[in-house]
């Protein structure tokens, strides 16, 4: 009965852990975070962005320009990442995929950094976007390019 009972003990102090260790993405604290990119406060819950690590360190990121830095800064990460999200600007707070999201480069809606860089969940989201604001559409990569290309020394 005691070797049960330790068993079961074991058994249960093993699942806390593994529960303790899951890779997951967390909600970003607006207003208490600061971007890992370039340190501002994480304010606006239409732009935010998220990279979770392989050990599930979550990074937080003010922009989608700001976190496409970063990685482009360290390649490796991306590789390594469990999840690389953005926030969707029609349904604030919610993380998407960074590769599966659509973004809009325009003027009209200015992001955090500059770079007018607002994330969508959807295509059809994206073109009422597009026909509202005008501008153009990116993919992920294509954003990462635009903002290798801004950031190089002149």
């Amino acid at each position: 009965m005691m070797k049960l009972l330790r068993s079961l003990v074991s058994l249960a102090l093993i699942l806390v852990l593994l529960s303790g260790c899951s890779v997951e993405p967390k909600p970003i604290p607006y207003g208490q975070a600061n971007c890992v990119h370039c340190s501002m406060t994480v304010s606006d819950s239409r732009y935010g962005a998220e990279l979770v690590n392989d050990k599930g360190k979550a990074y937080f990121f003010d922009s989608a320009e700001c976190l496409a830095a970063y990685l482009n800064e360290q390649p490796g990460l991306s590789q390594k990442a469990a999840f690389v999200l953005v926030s969707d600007y029609t349904n604030p707070e919610k993380l998407i995929e960074a590769e599966q999201a659509y973004f809009l480069q325009s003027r009209e809606l200015p992001s955090p950094m500059g770079m007018f860089l607002t994330a969508v969940a959807d295509k059809a989201a994206a073109g009422q976007l597009q026909q509202e604001y005008g501008g153009r559409l990116l993919t992920w990569n294509q954003v990462k390019e635009a903002v290798k290309q801004h950031d190089k020394p002149e």
